[in-house]
């Protein structure tokens, strides 16, 4: 069997330790990585990936969505306001909507193409000033704009905790914000603390180097 595909495999079993997988989404990271080197978990089945790029995600990802209908294209790295048509072109998940000029932009651009995508507030839970994301204390008034008067699809909230040791902690922040929104998804938890995500109710981990070795 292929490594990656081994490594996959190995992930998927832990998670349904813990949780039934049918209830966890595991958001290969494919970013950086080429198309040949992804090849086999594509192969395998596995439907969603993640990028942070959009150049990047529409070079690679184009004519495989074409051919495989059923992948689905994450886009979790910050979004430039000048990249959202493009953007919405290829992706069907955005996890970093962070502010109202980047809400508007999508919801404008969402309606010329005819196409609604699903969307994750990034939350800023520990409150860093050199990481994007919303402040918590205007998490709903943001909430109710997006969903209200933008008409965006909004299924969960995103955030990256600090690197300090504790992101259980963070994890359980986010996880009752989430449900103070009566949110069904929530997008957390990467290679070195899936399994901390999962056990506060995370939907969605984002794991790359863990299936895909490390990062040239």
């Amino acid at each position: 069997m292929n490594i990656i595909v081994e490594r996959f495999n190995k992930i998927k079993s832990n998670i349904e330790l813990l949780r039934p997988i049918k209830t966890v989404k595991i958001i290969a990271v494919s970013k950086t990585f080429s198309l040949s080197h992804i090849q086999p978990l594509i192969d395998h089945g596995h439907l969603h990936y993640g990028e942070n790029k959009v150049q990047e995600a529409k070079s690679k990802w184009s004519e495989i969505k074409k051919e495989k209908k059923n992948v689905n294209l994450h886009m979790i790295g910050k979004l430039q306001n000048n990249k959202v048509k493009s953007a919405l072109e290829i992706f069907d998940y955005i996890h970093s909507l962070d502010n109202q000029k980047l809400a508007d932009t999508l919801s404008k651009n969402q309606i010329n193409i005819n196409k609604k995508l699903k969307y994750f507030i990034q939350v800023n839970v520990g409150g860093e000033l050199q990481k994007s994301g919303i402040p918590i204390s205007d998490l709903d008034a943001f909430y109710n704009y997006c969903v209200k008067e933008k008409k965006l699809d909004v299924i969960g909230l995103m955030a990256i905790p600090p690197n300090d040791l504790n992101s259980k902690k963070y994890f359980k922040s986010l996880n009752e914000l989430n449900n103070s929104l009566a949110l069904n998804e929530l997008s957390m938890g990467m290679s070195s603390d899936y399994l901390d995500a999962i056990s506060c109710d995370a939907t969605f981990v984002r794991i790359g180097s863990s299936i895909f070795g490390l990062r040239s």
